[in-house]
């Protein structure tokens, strides 16, 4: 990461980390359905401080909801903060989840922080098309290519995508 970031992840920001350009301009959902199996957080402080790092599955929808438990650590000195954490079964991030606003979860890390997501995904086998919450700008036509897990373009993004992959 590239700066801090505290704010709900949304089911429509995880779908749009793996796109496909059919333009510069418009990138489309390369999948369907997320379901989230498991969110990793590491976060090292500069030495002599402290930093925290927060995952909460608080989402809610209509007949399901998160655990809102909140998982959480903290770094000290030169001992990173590490959390591994996995939402509860039968709660609304622990199943396939269609692209929409609603709240997988709750991410607070500083800068630097490396997220690391399990994830499921189902394809769209009836072929309709998922376009991107975002557009690109002069992004490669054709190509798989990634977003960070904010849904923003790269210029704008507080995520970065592990190299060499294409980020649009």
């Amino acid at each position: 990461m590239n700066a801090n970031f505290s704010g709900s992840i949304s089911f429509q920001n995880i779908l749009d980390t793996i796109l496909f350009t059919i333009s510069a301009t418009q990138p489309y959902d390369l999948f369907l359905m997320v379901k989230v199996r498991r969110v990793r957080v590491w976060t090292l402080p500069a030495i002599g401080s402290s930093n925290a790092a927060t995952v909460i599955f608080d989402g809610t929808t209509a007949g399901s909801q998160g655990d809102r438990v909140i998982h959480t650590d903290n770094s000290m000195g030169i001992e990173p903060g590490y959390i591994t954490c996995s939402p509860a079964g039968k709660s609304l991030a622990s199943m396939f989840q269609l692209s929409s606003t609603a709240v997988a979860f709750f991410l607070y890390a500083p800068s630097g922080s490396v997220i690391d997501l399990d994830l499921s995904f189902k394809a769209d086998l009836l072929q309709v098309a998922q376009a991107a919450q975002n557009a690109s700008v002069a992004a490669p036509t054709g190509v798989i290519a990634l977003r960070g897990l904010d849904g923003l373009p790269v210029a704008t993004t507080k995520f970065i995508v592990p190299q060499p992959m294409e980020q649009i």
